[in-house]
This record gives C-alpha cells, sequence and structure tokens, in this order.
C-alpha cells in the first residue's frame, strides 16, 4: 500500500490504525516528529502555502474486478483511492516526492457496490518540518438513484523527500477559514498524541 508517488466536517473522528512501516525507520520517525524548534513563526509564513492549493477530488467507478463475488468492493480498494488522493494532496503541498509512512487512523463507514461512483476529497490538515497529515473523505454515489453514502474516513501521514531520498523540508499550512484553523488545531492534538506513544514505544 506504501509507494513512493509523485470535507463530521468531511475528517471526521475515526478508529486508530497501526502506523505503516514499509518505508523504513527514517519516514516513519519523521511523519511521527514534530517541526524543530529553531524554525521561526515568520520563515513559516514566507514559505507557507494555503491549504486550497493542495486539495484533491478523485472519482472512479467501481468495476467487477474491485469487488468480492458479492460485489462487495474490497476494503483495500478503497484504501488504495485514499493513499493515491492523499498523496497528491502531499506531493501538490511540497511539489517533491512523497513516501506513505503512516495511516494514523481509519474507518469503514458503510459498503461499496460494484456500479458506484466513489469520490475521494483529501486536505492537508497539518505539517511538520518534512512531514504531513492529509485528511480523507470517501463518499459513494449511487448513479442510478442519486443516493450519496459516507463511505470511509481517515488521516494519512507522508514524508517529503529530495532527491536523495533524504526528508526535505516543506512550505507551512497556511488556514483561510475558521473550518482550517480547527482542523489543524485538531491535527495538532494528533500529533502530540503520537509523539506520546513514540515516548512509550507505541
Amino acid at each position: 500500500m506504501c509507494q513512493t508517488r509523485p470535507e463530521v466536517s468531511a475528517f471526521g473522528p475515526a478508529r486508530s490504525a497501526p502506523p505503516c512501516a514499509a518505508h523504513g525507520d527514517t519516514a516513519r520517525h519523521e511523519a511521527l516528529a514534530g517541526p524543530p524548534s529553531d524554525q521561526s513563526d515568520q520563515e513559516k509564513t514566507v514559505t507557507g502555502k494555503p491549504i486550497s492549493a493542495s486539495r484533491v477530488v478523485l472519482s472512479q467507478i467501481m468495476q467487477p474486478l474491485d469487488a468480492n463475488v458479492s460485489g462487495n468492493v474490497h476494503g483495500g480498494v478503497i484504501l488504495r483511492l485514499m493513499d493515491e488522493a492523499g498523496g497528491v494532496a502531499a506531493t501538490r503541498h511540497c511539489r517533491a516526492r512523497t513516501v506513505t509512512a503512516a495511516i494514523d487512523s481509519f474507518s469503514f463507514l458503510s459498503p461499496v457496490y460494484v456500479g458506484n461512483l466513489v469520490t475521494v476529497k483529501a486536505s492537508l490538515n497539518w505539517v511538520g518540518h518534512s512531514s504531513m497529515e492529509v485528511g480523507v473523505h470517501v463518499e459513494a454515489e449511487d448513479l442510478r438513484t442519486g443516493e450519496i453514502t459516507h463511505t470511509a474516513s481517515g488521516y494519512l501521514a507522508y514524508v517529503c523527500l529530495d532527491a536523495d531520498g533524504r526528508p526535505r523540508q516543506v512550505p507551512a499550512l497556511l488556514p483561510e477559514t475558521d473550518e482550517d484553523r480547527r482542523r489543524m488545531a485538531e491535527a495538532e492534538e494528533r500529533q502530540q498524541a503520537r509523539l506520546k506513544m513514540r515516548k512509550r514505544g507505541g
């Protein structure tokens, strides 16, 4: 699932899921580490990008190959779409290589069926020095009835890498609305929780 590449609001509470270690301890450490203490507010403002600049909306029709014999789309297919949308948002923000470092939390809320139009919305919630948290929201539309269901939500962490594969500093994240500021504050709380878990060896 983890690979290098290139709106509850929409991102409500979800169950915790274990971090992904496919990219090694360096990437995982960067995703769980906060911004460095010597990074000034002035520097972050000057180099910042608005949240709207990296928002992503992806849509895809679910095909028979995406589902089991009962016509239910595999959870792994939905998770892959979430990771793809999250990765695009992260890459848009830093304009460099990104890797998936962790699936911080994730929930399946309703099933998806063959023929549904799945729409995935991804938006940055928080950035550190080289790491980024992206909130992802998934909806499934029955094209025959027009009914739309909230299918899944999750928080995914990405790390920005330079040409040599080392963690690279990312632009600051600039909120534009009260909703943006609320999500950023909640994401900061999640980041502090990650740091506490890391210190406990969790």
